[in-house]
């Protein structure tokens, strides 16, 4: 019997299944999750009385909620879709999170932070007329060609170097925003001590891998007044003083740290710079005909990367626990050589601190995709409550349909306390015909997204 067949036999076997219906809904409830937690308990809504309102008891699914597309799709989606909301709060303003419309008044600017070069690598550039430039290995490489981003002598590439920058990544960005303050106080005319009394850097950014495994930081960066969003920026501080100021700080955010050899690595950014204006529009474009960042779409293009992982393999974006595992992993040689770095030097009393075996599969890289300040915008965790608010409403909703009082009092959710008392059992799906069942709730439910996006977008 082929692998094909199998799959084809347990798919008919599940939906021939007297307990199909029922699974089914628990699937379509998590939007077809890649890997569900299995929970086994019960819940109850109490009313200020203590009375139940409702309960409910057994086994029912819950997402796995992994943000990595290569692991769970529907997931993924949820969390770039928060991503998105997270984002365009703090760059259009939202009053149901905590943002003022006035935000588009503010200084904004949009960034991308890169890596610095640790050896030459295969690359492929297209002229403006279309005509792709040799390689420094003297190759026209495809767009396709697995060798983009590796380096073209791995002998003489600086993966120490490169792995070290990419463990004190989230620190570099820490110094940066250190060297931001302080020249914005400068423009200001006062020390750098000061700047919290006169204004607020307030910004969200997300970590992009590039092909040769470093990340690059997107960022959008907002000036507030001291008190937050609510409060405007200072006089003599305006989108030019902004993005000078951005240039000045990319430029003075240095991190010195030591090699294994004791030898001093001075980290910094790359010199490629990307800086760009923030302009409110209701347009569907990125980007305008002077090149400025439209607030419509932009918070849309920074939310994808968020879903990403390394970009290596499919296999990476799990923890190594041995080194072993490494040769299986299906990466390129030049991966490989940087996760047997990442585990060479986490072993290395020096660098106990950065724990770096941990972060084997990441490339090295110790930080979280998608970082705000305290003030740019609202919060996942307030997002999920808001979610779980609806649900819980939609739920007495429906309660208060069902009865027969018509002068009954909607239920008030402040009024109501609910109970949960789950257990996980296992993980993930019992079959490979779940699999693919699960596969094609969650590709239904990405259709209708984009649907209802594009329907939105042909009204606007």
């Amino acid at each position: 019997m082929t692998t094909t067949s199998t799959s084809d036999d347990l798919v008919s076997a599940r939906l021939r299944s007297t307990g199909y219906p029922a699974w089914r809904a628990q699937v379509e409830a998590t939007g077809g999750c890649a890997a569900p937690i299995h929970l086994r308990g019960a819940s109850a809504v109490l009313d200020r009385d203590g009375a139940i309102l409702l309960e409910r008891s057994g086994d029912v699914l819950a997402p796995c909620g992994n943000r990595r597309e290569s692991v769970c799709p529907a997931c993924s989606q949820r969390y770039a879709a928060d991503a998105f909301h997270l984002l365009r709060a703090g760059l259009a303003g939202d009053d149901t999170k905590g943002v003022p419309a006035t935000v588009t008044d503010r200084p904004r600017a949009f960034l991308t932070l890169t890596a610095p070069s640790f050896g030459p690598v295969h690359a492929r550039k297209v002229t403006h007329r279309g005509f792709v430039v040799p390689c420094r290995c003297a190759e026209r490489h495809h767009v396709d060609d697995p060798r983009i981003g590796t380096a073209i002598d791995p002998d003489t590439y600086d993966y120490v170097g490169a792995v070290l920058w990419q463990a004190h990544a989230g620190a570099l960005w820490a110094r940066f925003t250190t060297c931001l303050r302080r020249a914005l106080a400068a423009e200001l005319g006062i020390r750098a001590r000061e700047f919290r009394d006169h204004a607020r850097l307030s910004y969200a950014k997300v970590a992009e891998y590039q092909r040769r495994g470093l990340v690059h930081f997107h960022a959008i960066i907002r000036l507030d007044g001291p008190d937050g969003p609510a409060d405007p920026a200072p006089a003599g501080l305006d989108h030019t003083t902004l993005r000078a100021a951005i240039t000045r700080a990319a430029t003075a955010a240095v991190l010195t740290v030591a090699r294994p050899d004791g030898t001093a690595l001075d980290l910094a950014w790359g010199a490629q710079l990307d800086l760009r204006a923030v302009t409110p529009s209701a347009a569907g474009q990125v980007e305008n005909d002077q090149g400025e960042m439209t607030d419509a779409a932009l918070a849309g293009y920074i939310a994808k990367y968020a879903t990403k992982g390394t970009g290596a393999t499919d296999g990476a974006d799990r923890p190594i626990r041995d080194l072993d595992h490494v040769q299986y992993l299906e990466v390129t040689p030049h991966h490989r050589r940087m996760i047997e770095t990442v585990w060479h030097l986490g072993g290395l009393d020096q660098y106990d601190e950065l724990n770096l075996r941990r972060w084997a599969h990441m490339l090295g890289f110790r930080g979280h995709f998608l970082t705000k300040s305290q003030r740019y915008s609202t919060t996942f965790r307030a997002l999920r409550a808001d979610r779980r608010a609806w649900r819980l409403r939609a739920e007495l909703d429906a309660l208060d349909t069902a009865t027969d009082d018509p002068d009954r009092i909607p239920i008030d959710l402040d009024t109501v306390t609910v109970i949960n008392d789950w257990v996980p059992v296992h993980f993930g799906h019992r079959d490979d015909g779940e699999r693919e069942l699960a596969a094609a709730v969650a590709e239904r439910h990405q259709q209708q997204r984009r649907s209802k996006i594009d329907t939105r977008r042909a009204a606007s």
